[in-house]
Order: structure tokens, then sequence, then C-alpha cells
């Protein structure tokens, strides 16, 4: 009953938070002829490197009189972005032909910064009735030139905007750059530059609807398709192979080892006991660090309850393209509103493993997954503040978020530890535990730790890899991901391979005489998380283009909290799995 009240406190909430937010943004507006249409700059940087985001009047742009910064949701301001109003304007219907902005003059210093912008391939976003545009700021010319000091670096000055409306609604637009338009920046001097734009309007029978079908299109194409429907297919046999031959095996060894303790009982009650009914009164030794264990089930039980709550949200839509932040403030919100299910499953669990000391598990629970986080928070926003990124989050936000911490997510953690102290459940047992442990013979070393981790890793690893790549494209890169259902097959193969293989382990494990399996089942069903990061330095050096300090501490560091809540989550679920398996065997067995 308790757990489901705070299920629906977090869906009422969350719910409540998307329809004020989310579908109240000011894109549902209708105009008339001449009227101003709101086009807002929002940031430029290195098109190879997504964390590396500047304002765009940072750069020497034509200012206009006013500018206006425009308030920002939670989300929006995680994200990076950092909306100002922009020089061109573009009413309703009005077409403009070669229309001037300003007359700037550009000194050296201003040459400098912009050839270096254009030298990184910097691009530039904005928003025009929460629809994005985007371009690049120039282009470098290097046909028929060895030497790079022989590059010529241009500015584009004249972009034209291409605008499609349906009655009295914008519903598309597009932006190019006039190529023969151009500033020549390659050498330190000043420079006079005229920055002007065209604006065309053209009618259009697409329904306002339907104008975002545009940017989720690119991940639908037909190819993109097949290759997802491939790489689950691919994913589904392999797995359904391996976990049916694992199955079998097992099943089938299980039924000859239910047959002969059975038939041992039958014949001579004084035969010495082997394989895993050897080591009955063992295996339901509680482990030791039973604090860290408690506290590290109960943060995975919150980081898996969080990742269903964002697919539901994602496969109702609300996460569609260009719906700036809308993941960022879910990820937040749904995050401290879940802490109570960490509380009462971290207190529950400690309680049931004769702990006595729940205030400190409390302690530790709530610190475990956050504490890393903040850790790298604060390295990560110390570099983006000296850099002056958009990626650095100003202090009032960072006061949003400790308050939310503070008056949210720690009472949430507290109550929910104190209801799972109180629930006064008992560890189910099947059989007793005797007061010594007997000693663990010597094994061969892939029946190690590390190997074993290694082994139980790799398969559920196999099953998404293919799908990482379009995750990784989408997060540190400008690929739009939006096949949700996909992605949650994909989630739902993961969850069954790494629960079926750290079984299959903890089985091997005990039939080796080998009783200390809680860690152990945790660390392999949470190995999968190590894969992930080691995929993360592959993605980095081999398949993506991004460099400069900021940007690879901000890949690697956000990747480690990421990759670390994987292996908190997937370890949960992996030792639930062993858990549930270990008292069903020896539920099935007569034990003295």
């Amino acid at each position: 009953m308790r757990e489901a009240m705070e299920r629906f406190v977090v869906v009422a909430a969350v719910a409540l938070l998307f329809v004020t937010q989310v579908r109240s943004d000011g894109s549902n507006h209708k105009y008339k002829a001449g009227e101003a249409v709101p086009l807002y700059a929002n940031k430029v940087g290195p098109f190879h490197n997504p964390s590396e985001t500047y304002r765009y009047f940072d750069l020497p742009f034509c200012t206009p009189d006013h500018v206006k910064e425009k308030k920002e949701a939670l989300g929006e301001v995680l994200n990076g972005d950092r909306l100002v109003s922009a020089p061109y304007k573009l009413d309703f219907l009005v077409d403009k032909d070669s229309e001037k902005i300003c007359s700037q003059k550009l000194t050296k210093e201003d040459v400098a910064k912009f050839r270096s912008a254009v030298t990184k391939d910097y691009y530039f976003q904005m928003y025009y009735d929460d629809l994005p545009i985007w371009g690049f700021l120039g282009k470098v010319e290097k046909e028929g030139k060895a030497d790079p000091s022989e590059y010529k670096y241009y500015l584009f000055k004249h972009l034209h905007f291409e605008i499609f409306y349906n009655k009295d609604r914008v519903i598309e637009i597009n932006v190019r750059t006039d190529p023969s338009a151009v500033v020549d920046l390659t050498e330190d001097k000043d420079v006079e530059v005229d920055f002007m734009y065209t604006v065309k309007w053209k009618e259009t029978s697409t329904p306002f609807e339907k104008r975002m079908e545009k940017y989720s299109q690119s991940s639908s194409l037909p190819h993109h398709l097949e290759i997802h429907w491939f790489s689950i297919i691919n994913s589904c046999v392999t797995v359904l192979l391996l976990t049916g031959f694992l199955a079998t095996i097992l099943m089938r060894v299980l039924k000859n080892d239910f047959v002969k303790y059975a038939h041992d009982e039958e014949t001579a009650e004084d035969q010495e006991e082997t394989g895993w009914k050897y080591i009955h009164s063992d295996v339901f030794r509680f482990p030791k660090y039973k604090s860290l264990f408690a506290a590290a089930l109960g943060s995975g039980t919150q980081l898996f309850t969080l990742t269903i709550f964002i697919f539901a949200l994602a496969l109702v839509g609300v996460f569609y393209p260009y719906n700036r932040g809308a993941l960022f403030t879910a990820l937040v919100v749904i995050y401290a509103l879940t802490s109570g299910i960490a509380g009462y499953t971290a207190a529950s669990f400690y309680c049931q493993l004769e702990g006595t000391n729940w205030v400190r598990n409390l302690l530790l629970t709530g610190s475990l997954f956050c504490g890393p986080l903040f850790l790298t928070f604060c390295f990560l926003n110390t570099v983006a503040i000296i850099y002056s990124a958009t990626a650095a989050l100003p202090f009032g936000t960072i006061v949003v978020i400790v308050l939310i911490w503070t008056l949210v997510t720690s009472p949430l953690l507290v109550l929910g530890g104190i209801a799972g102290k109180n629930s006064k459940a008992e560890f189910q047992a099947p059989v007793r535990t005797t007061k010594y442990p007997r000693e663990i013979p010597p094994l061969p070393w892939y029946r190690g730790t590390l190997p074993q981790m290694a082994m139980a890793g790799f398969l559920p690893f196999s099953a998404i890899y293919i799908e990482l790549y379009y995750i990784f494209a989408s997060v540190w890169g400008h690929r739009i991901y939006t096949i949700y259902s996909i992605l949650f097959i994909v989630f739902i193969i993961l969850l069954i391979v790494t629960a079926f293989i750290t079984v299959a382990l903890t089985y091997f494990q005990l039939a080796a005489e080998d009783h200390e399996w809680w860690w152990r089942s945790f660390l392999c069903g949470g190995s999968t998380g190590l894969f992930i990061y080691a995929y993360c330095l592959y993605y980095y050096y081999a398949r993506s283009d991004m460099s400069g300090f900021m940007q690879t501490s901000f890949f690697f560091g956000y990747m480690a909290c990421i990759c670390y809540g994987f292996f908190l989550m997937l370890g949960t679920v992996g030792f639930r799995a062993a858990l549930f398996f270990v008292r069903h065997i020896y539920r099935s067995i007569k034990c003295e």
C-alpha cells in the first residue's frame, strides 16, 4: 500500500509538472500579418564538441539596441540554453530582400576571434517561434593548398531565411548562408562588414500539429529503421540462443541435482553431501559490509524506478525533438520524488540483515550515487566557468537544485527509511544458518570475482552495443533520437539477460561450494556498466571528433556517473534474480 502511494505521488507530480511546463510553451501562437514573431539567438560552439557552447554575443555580432534574455526553465538551463533576442526581425508574412542589420568595424581582435571560430567549425543555433534553426559561421578554403598557412578563412555575412506558414501559424523555417557574400578573415587587420539578411515567406499545407515531425523523421528514415530493427533482431536471436542454451543446461543440471539429493536421502543418510546442498547452512549467511550492500540496493532500486518513469514519459511523447530541457527537468524531478523508494528499500533490507545503525545506512544511501555525481559536477562546472561556457550553471540554478535536494529528496529519503525500518519484515531464508562459516575450497583463477564479472558483463553488453552508438550520437552529437519503443525493447532484453547470466553464474559458484554469492551476484549484474564505460573510450577515439580539455572532461566525467548508475541499477537486478533463484532451489530440497 505504501509503495502504491509513493508511486501515485510520483506519477501525479510528474504529470502536473509536464502539463504545466511542457504543453504550455509559447509556440502555440497565432499571428497576424506584420506581427513580430519571437526570434531568439541561443548559442555558438564547435560542431564536434556538443558540450562546449558559448553565448551567441560572445562573438562580435551585431547587437540589438535592447538585448532581452528569455526566462528559462530549470531543464533549459541544465541543457546549456541561454536564449537572447536576436538582431534579425522576421515579422509574420513580411518579405525582406538584402536588409542590412548593421555596419560593423571588426578590429584585429574581432577578426582573430571569428577566424578561430571558423577554424573550429563553429555553428550557431537560434529558435524562431520555438522552431530550431542552425548554420555555420563561415568556411575554410583548403582546395589546392597543402600548407595550412595558405588556407583562406571566410565569415558568412548574409543569411537567407525561408519560412513556411499555414494560415496564421509558422510551420517551418530554414536558413542558408550565401557562399558569395563573405568576409576574408585570413589576415589580422581591421575589416568593415555589412551584416545582411533576406526573408522569404511561402505557404504550405502542413498542419501546425505536424510541424515538429520534420525533426524526428531523420531517425525514422527507412535505412535507419532497418539498422535499428536488425540490431534488435540480432540481439534477440543471440540472447534467445544463449539464454535458451544456458536455461537448458541449468534446468537439466538442477533436475539431476534434485534427483541425486532425493536419492541420497533415501539410500544413505550419513553420506557426505557435495555441491550446492553441502553449503546449505552457509548460503544465507549475511554478507560483509551489509550497510553498504543495502545502500547499493536502495540506490539501484531508485535508479531502476527512475528509468521506468523516463521510458513511460518518452513513450507517451513528452520528449519530442527540441522540447528544450524536458529530459533534464524530468530527471531532476523524478529522482527527487523517488528518493523515498531508495530510503524504504535500503532501510528495510538493512533491518532484514539484522543491521542496527539504520540512520548511518540512510546517510550512505543518500550519498552513494549523489556524492560522486556532486563531486563530478563541481569539477566540471569549474571547468565550464573557466571556459566561460554556457554549460556553467548560474548561481541561482545551483541554489534551486540544492533546495530541491534539501526540501524534497532528503525528507522523502528519511520518510522512506522510517517506513522501511518500521516494516518489521524478516529475511525469508528456507534453511537455517550455522554459527560458524565453512571454509571455501581453493578455486581456479577463472572462478575469481574479476573473471566472473568479465563473463557476466559481456553478454548483456553484446545485446545493446549497436543501439549504444545511436544514443551516443544523440547525446554527444547532433543526431536526434526518437525511436523510444525500440530503446525500451533493448532495455527489457538487457534486464532479462542480466538476470539470467547472474543466476547462471551464481549456480556455478554455489556448485563449487563457494557460499559468498551476495556481493558476487551484485558485481556480476552491474559489470555491464564497466563495459559501457569501456565503449566510451572506443567511441571517443574511433567514432567521434571531440577534442579539447573541456569536452573530454565533460564526456568522461558525466559518462562515468551514468555508467556508475547503470552499475548500481543492473547490480540490483542481478542480485534480486539470484536471491529469487537461491531461495527457490534451497526450498526444493530437504536440508538437515
